[in-house]
């Protein structure tokens, strides 16, 4: 098991030499750094702390500054802990980077879905709307909300309600390319939240196996070689 802490950018999409298009989503992964390492012995369990997006002390307290000066760094934003890891394997401080994922390694990637305030059953939970006709009298409510008896609602009851802005998490993605250049990791099909929102990367609980990473076209500029100029001697035996 091993994790990162990222910040989603966006989407877009990747060719294969074979011609194929791949819808994948742009993770910017600016250096972790290992802030705090849990053991069995103390803390009841494994686990490391990463920390990412450095901001000012200014804008931090004293507690956080206290904390994160034990790793020997700056104070981070965001803070996260990373479960299952073997802490042998990492230092307190340490720098961890976009190429700890490679291409075609399989991850569950965690991230705070869209809030979209408070919605009715049909949007929330996909329900069915009644005839609309002008004698209906029910066009876009909840339906029977219980039985006879008890006479009252049911616990569990589908009814309007916040939507949205939870924890989500999303299986067997598979990572297409890791940029070390731009410090980005390029994800297959969707994640969870909005843009510029924090998202977990981690191995697959699931399916931790690892396919053979596409290859994809390189949009890299080509060195053009200048024209050959033409010589007077040339340009007079044309004429």
């Amino acid at each position: 098991m091993k994790g990162i802490l990222g910040k989603k950018t966006g989407m877009t999409q990747v060719f294969t030499k074979d011609g194929k298009l791949i819808p994948v989503t742009v993770i910017e992964v600016e250096p972790n750094v290992v802030t705090q390492i849990k053991t069995v012995e103390k803390d009841g369990y494994d686990a490391i702390q990463l920390g990412t997006e450095t901001v000012r002390e200014k804008v931090s307290n004293k507690p956080k500054m206290g904390h994160t000066n034990k790793a020997n760094t700056e104070p981070k934003r965001f803070l996260r802990e990373i479960r299952g890891v073997n802490v042998n394997d990492y230092t307190l401080g340490q720098v961890i980077a976009a190429d700890i994922f490679e291409a075609g390694e399989i991850v569950d990637v965690t991230g705070t879905s869209k809030g979209k305030g408070f919605q009715g059953v049909i949007k929330r939970y996909n329900q069915s709307r009644g005839p609309m006709g002008h004698g209906s009298q029910y066009h876009r409510g909840v339906g029977s909300l219980g039985t006879m008896r008890p006479m009252h609602v049911l616990k569990g009851k589908k009814l309007p309600g916040q939507m949205g802005n939870v924890t989500r998490t999303v299986q067997n993605l598979e990572i297409i390319q890791v940029d070390m250049e731009n410090n980005c990791i390029l994800v297959k099909g969707n994640v969870p939240g909005a843009k510029k929102s924090l998202v977990i990367i981690k191995t697959a609980v699931k399916n931790p196996t690892k396919k053979n990473s596409a290859d994809l076209i390189s949009y890299e500029d080509k060195k053009v070689e200048p024209a050959v100029e033409e010589t007077e001697s040339t340009t007079e035996n044309a004429e």
